[in-house]
Parts: C-alpha cells; structure tokens; sequence
C-alpha cells in the first residue's frame, strides 16, 4: 500500500512539474529577445545599406549561412557572398522579425541560443524592380566576449501568392 501512495505521489509531483517546466522554456528571457532584437537591427541597417561588412559583423568567426545557393562558411566568406550581391541588388526596407516565442536556450552557461521568424525586404536590380519579397529564418546565435551574433542563419524565400 505504501508504494502505490508514493508512485502516487510522484506522478502527481511530475504532472504539476511539466507543465510548469514547459512554460518556462517557451516563455523568452526579455533580456535575450533584447539582444536579438539588437543585432537584427545591426542586421538590417547593414542590408539596406549595402554594407557586407557591417553585415558580415553580425555573424561568429566560424559561422554558416545556408540559403537557396547553398551553405557559405566562415565569417570572411559570407561578406564576399553579400559584397557579389551587393554589386547586384539593392536592398530597402529589410526587415527581420523575431517570432513571439524566440529565443530559445540551447547551450550551457547562457553561450548559445536560436530563434526563428520572418523577414521582409524590397530589391532593387540593375535590370528589375523595385519587388518586395519575404519568407522565414531560423538561426543559432553564439557569443563572442559579451555580444550575442549568429552562428548558423538559414533562410528561404516564399513565393508571391498566385493571381
């Protein structure tokens, strides 16, 4: 009888338990969503300015970005992959939403972190546009010293709905 009562009592703790923990870990750290909010500033000012560098900044020594063209690796390649399309297109209006429940903890000691949402942006060509287009990305930020910046981005385009 008394094993029933404490297999009992353990399940009844547990079920308060999860649901509890489950809030906690969707619920963002403000601070954090600060943080990423910050650099996606950093971010899209470096897009509409067409500044590869500035946007090159945004990511860790060893980061990758993997887009429709495929992976690019390395701090260092992926300002020569924004400085190309730079030279291309020109970039208005970018803009990079959070999701509401980004970010999220993944590593230990508070290093590492991902979140997800949208982003929206209007292009320029030598020989098209102006046209707006949009979709979603997904990104691991690491830090760096004290700055949080992304360490693995990916992202797609959403075609324009049919007519």
């Amino acid at each position: 009888m008394k094993i029933r009562s404490v297999v009992a009592l353990a399940g009844l703790a547990i079920s308060f338990a999860l649901p509890t923990f489950a809030q906690q870990t969707n619920t963002p750290d403000p601070q954090l969503r600060q943080a990423i909010v910050a650099l996606h500033k950093k971010y899209d000012d470096a897009f509409d300015n067409g500044d590869a560098a500035a946007l090159a900044a945004c990511f860790t020594k060893d980061a990758v970005l993997v887009n429709e063209t495929g992976p690019v690796y390395g701090r260092e390649a992926i300002e020569k992959y924004y400085a190309d399309v730079f030279q291309q297109v020109h970039f208005s209006n970018h803009i990079a939403k959070t999701d509401q429940y980004s970010p999220y903890i993944i590593g230990t000691a508070d290093k590492e972190m991902w979140a997800a949402g949208e982003w929206s942006t209007t292009l320029q060509g030598q020989n098209f546009g102006p046209v707006e287009a949009k979709g979603y990305w997904s990104a691991v930020f690491g830090r760096e010293g004290d700055v949080w910046k992304k360490r693995w981005l990916t992202w797609n385009t959403t075609p324009p709905p049919a007519k």
